[in-house]
């Protein structure tokens, strides 16, 4: 068995878990997240904890009695707590604008590219230079990010480009004569 499956996912005050047919649901003060289940996994209520266990003895039972038990224990974080992903961009002229739904950025371009959140997303710019997502879903806010670094990801000469908060980029040395 996984042992990352031995351990219980505790749930909060205001967060609630509820099976149907083929899906968990869990709701919480920061919305609603909904889990796809196949067979190989067993989940079990008791007192507020939520247990897994592999239904059967196979191998793919087990890692995916350990899968489960990690993507659900971030859906009851997300829905408590939330997760946020920082960005920062580095270079000259590189500048980030959230509007509504969306954000601007400008990364030397002829023109500026608009990135449009998806539902749950939402953006802040505290600076020009600093993006922060915020969002219940871990998945959705890490795709969102990786998209956004995906513009301009970070070049390995001087560094510019976008980067996550705590990205460290080496820097190569240039070439000589």
């Amino acid at each position: 068995m996984s042992r990352i499956a031995k351990y219980p996912v505790e749930l909060p005050k205001g967060v609630e878990a509820s099976f149907a047919a083929n899906q968990i649901t869990v709701k919480g003060p920061l919305g609603t997240l909904v889990q796809p289940l196949d067979g190989t996994v067993t989940i079990t209520e008791d007192g507020g904890k939520l247990n897994f266990a592999a239904a059967n003895d196979s191998r793919h039972a087990s890692a995916m009695s350990g899968t489960l038990r990690s993507l659900v224990n971030n859906m009851v974080t997300g829905v408590s707590k939330g997760f946020e992903r920082k960005l920062n961009l580095v270079g000259v002229g590189y500048r980030a604008q959230a509007q509504g739904d969306a954000v601007k950025l400008q990364l030397g371009f002829s023109h500026d590219v608009v990135h449009q959140m998806p539902a749950g997303v939402k953006v802040e710019c505290p600076t020009q230079t600093e993006i922060v997502l915020k969002g219940a879903d871990k998945q959705v806010i890490g795709q969102v990010a990786a998209e956004i670094r995906a513009y301009r990801p970070p070049e390995p000469y001087k560094g510019k480009g976008v980067r996550y908060a705590n990205e460290r980029v080496i820097i190569k040395e240039t070439k000589k004569k």
